[in-house]
C-alpha cells in the first residue's frame, strides 16, 4: 500500500515482544486476510522498536485503551486494542487484525493517520488519549 508524498505516515512505535508477535499473526492471515496482513506488515517494518519499559506512555500498545476521533463523521470512540481471541466489539475490544486495528497500533496522542477501512476508503483517524495495560502485567502482553 502506498501513500501519496502529501499524505505521510506517522512515526510509530511498538514493543519489540508485540512487533514480533505481531508479525507472526500477520503472516498466519496473509492468504485469508492480505489486505490486513500486509497493512500490519508495513506498519511493523517501519516502527521504531523499544524494550516493553521504554515504550512513551502514550503509544498505542496491545491491550492499550484509546480514544480517536474518526474524522470522516465526527465520532470520537473508545476501543481496547486486542489480540483476536479477546476480541468482542460489543464490549468495545477490537482485533489488531482488523483494518482499524492495525492502523492504531503504534501511534501516538495527538497523531493522525490516512487509513483504509473496510470498504477500501481511506479515513483520517487522530488519536485523543492512550491508557496502556498494567505494564507490571505481563499476561497481557502476549497472545496465547
Amino acid at each position: 500500500m502506498t501513500n501519496s508524498p502529501a499524505a505521510p505516515r506517522p512515526p510509530i512505535h511498538l514493543i519489540d515482544t508485540e512487533a514480533d508477535t505481531l508479525t507472526n499473526l500477520a503472516l498466519g492471515i496473509e492468504e485469508r486476510l492480505p489486505q490486513v496482513s500486509d497493512m500490519l506488515l508495513e506498519e511493523v517494518g517501519r516502527a521504531t522498536v523499544y524494550a516493553a519499559a521504554d515504550i512513551p506512555r502514550d503509544v498505542v500498545t496491545m491491550y492499550s485503551t484509546v480514544s480517536f476521533t474518526d474524522e470522516a463523521n465526527g465520532a470520537t470512540r473508545a476501543v481496547q486494542l486486542v489480540y483476536p481471541r479477546d476480541a468482542d466489539i460489543s464490549a468495545g475490544r477490537i482485533s489488531i487484525l482488523t483494518p482499524i486495528g492495525a492502523g492504531l497500533v503504534g501511534l501516538r496522542e495527538g497523531q493522525s493517520i490516512l487509513w483504509p477501512d473496510r470498504d477500501g476508503r481511506e479515513r483520517r483517524l487522530t488519536i485523543v488519549k492512550v491508557t496502556q495495560a498494567a505494564a507490571d502485567d505481563p499476561a497481557l502482553r502476549q497472545p496465547s
